[in-house]
């Protein structure tokens, strides 16, 4: 009897090492690149991101409607560089995804003085229409929702922006970076001449 329990034991406990081999060697693959596990958690972000829309939208198709969930991200690095990305998706978090990468393709260089933007513009996209200005260090963003995210996302800490068209919030974030882009295309003929 006394020989079976220690035998049993002996058994049961090396059942358990393995279980516990097991656990120790998924913890190790999950610390490396298997199973696309993201480790990256106390790393600094190379790019900020931030979510201004999301919209679901639905289609009819044959077989009912098709619902999907629409994204408007736009991604800076606070140094000067920023990006607008829109994208669909079946689920909010791969519409977001997707806006990111997209974001991320798509970046544009601001060109900077201090800590506003070199001049002043009016600029028009579909039906915004946005006027952008340059403001002394302190002032802060002065400017509504859109607008402030793309250049904090830029990088810009100070400057007064009005949109003047519409309240669409993606037209108005595609008016502001391409009232950026002309700015830099204005800087780069300054600088040649």
């Amino acid at each position: 009897f006394l020989i079976e329990t220690v035998i049993d034991i002996m058994v049961e406990s090396k059942i358990l090492q393995t279980a516990q081999e097991r656990v120790v060697w998924n913890f190790k693959n999950m610390q490396g690149n298997r199973g696309n596990y993201n480790n990256n958690y106390n790393q600094p972000k190379e790019f900020e991101e931030t979510v201004v829309e999301i919209k679901r939208i639905s289609k009819k198709t044959k077989g009912g409607n098709m619902i999907r969930f629409s994204a408007l991200v736009v991604v800076g690095d606070r140094k000067g560089k920023v990006g607008v990305g829109l994208s669909k998706a079946a689920s909010v978090a791969d519409a977001i995804r997707k806006s990111i990468e997209a974001g991320k393709r798509k970046m544009i260089v601001v060109p900077l003085r201090g800590t506003t933007i070199p001049y002043s513009l009016n600029e028009k996209f579909s039906a915004s229409k946005i006027l952008l200005k340059p403001a002394p260090p302190g002032t802060g963003i002065v400017a509504g929702g859109p607008i402030r995210v793309v250049l904090e996302a830029a990088g810009v800490r100070d400057a007064v922006g009005k949109s003047l068209g519409t309240k669409n919030k993606a037209s108005n974030v595609y008016a502001t970076l391409k009232a950026l882009e002309t700015l830099a295309k204005i800087v780069e003929r300054r600088d040649r001449s």
